[in-house]
């Protein structure tokens, strides 16, 4: 188990994080927050490239900075920028990360990884030319080379177009059942369907962590939809607009007491209602 105690990241006087306590096993748990909100950095403090001011991070029990290589080994890392060739082609790419890995029986295992990420028809030709949904799965691809038993990737889906985010979404899914798997986004969509847990961080802290479904309860009963064009009621807290059965309508919590206008319906909140509620009043 991968274990946070109270940590707290300072930069001189200013806090990003404080007193995070969080517990992962294997499976799927994302960090859900918006920019800024301290997920890059608590990411990178799981792979050691950064260190808490205060608190600990413990694998089975052992602080991760006294297990040295032995921790780093167990790791596979995507951040939201990695270093490639463009001259490179995906084969010879992970033929000199896995030389620098120590990868044994490379070769087949970078076969294995290009045929898992759908790149096997392109795995000899140059880079320069690809997509960034085949850049993210090549470094995707890179993260696997040591079969890791953590994988962290931070903003994986970020920039992709919604084919490619599906198609990366399905592969993390795939990868789950015998890993730990922590992936940071600000994108409501790319967790719904595959995360088993989710950690919602506001005001430094942890929010909320647990599971997906559990997030909406909050707003549970309150949620409503009303016409394009009404006037927004005393009380209630604007989510989005949206396209319903009904048309053009705007989603909103009613978060009063007072009466509900007649022509409000009541809708069965989601996750991206439940994440524009809770961080409503968090500037752009």
């Amino acid at each position: 188990m991968l274990s946070i105690d109270n940590v707290t990241k300072n930069y001189g006087k200013f806090a990003v994080l404080q007193n995070v306590s969080l517990d992962f096993d294997k499976g799927i748990c994302a960090f859900l927050a918006p920019n800024g909100a301290g997920k890059t950095t608590l990411i990178k403090m799981l792979t050691t490239l950064i260190f808490p001011t205060k608190g600990e991070i413990f694998w089975n029990g052992t602080e991760i900075t006294s297990l040295g290589e032995s921790y780093r080994d167990l790791l596979g890392y995507l951040p939201q920028e990695f270093g490639y060739y463009k001259g490179y082609t995906p084969r010879k790419y992970l033929q000199y990360l896995a030389a620098l890995k120590g990868v044994e029986n490379a070769e087949r295992r970078i076969d294995e990884l290009l045929e898992a990420v759908a790149l096997s028809d392109v795995k000899d030709k140059k880079m320069r030319k690809f997509s960034g949904g085949m850049i993210q799965r090549i470094g995707i691809a890179q993260a696997l080379l040591n079969d890791p038993q953590i994988l962290l990737l931070d903003e994986p889906t970020s920039g992709l177009d919604p084919k490619e985010r599906v198609r990366l979404r399905n592969i993390i899914s795939g990868l789950a059942k015998d890993r730990i798997i922590i992936f940071s986004t600000h994108i409501v969509s790319d967790i719904e369907t595959i995360a088993n847990t989710i950690i919602m961080l506001k005001d430094h802290r942890v929010l909320y962590a647990g599971a997906p479904a559990k997030v909406t309860e909050k707003i549970k009963n309150k949620t409503f939809e009303i016409p394009v064009g009404s006037k927004l009621p005393s009380g209630a807290v604007y989510l989005s607009e949206r396209i319903s059965e009904r048309g053009p309508a705007v989603r909103l919590v009613w978060d009063s007491d007072t009466e509900i206008p007649e022509n409000a319906i009541s809708v069965e909140p989601g996750l991206e209602d439940a994440f524009l509620y809770i961080y409503r009043d968090d500037k752009d």
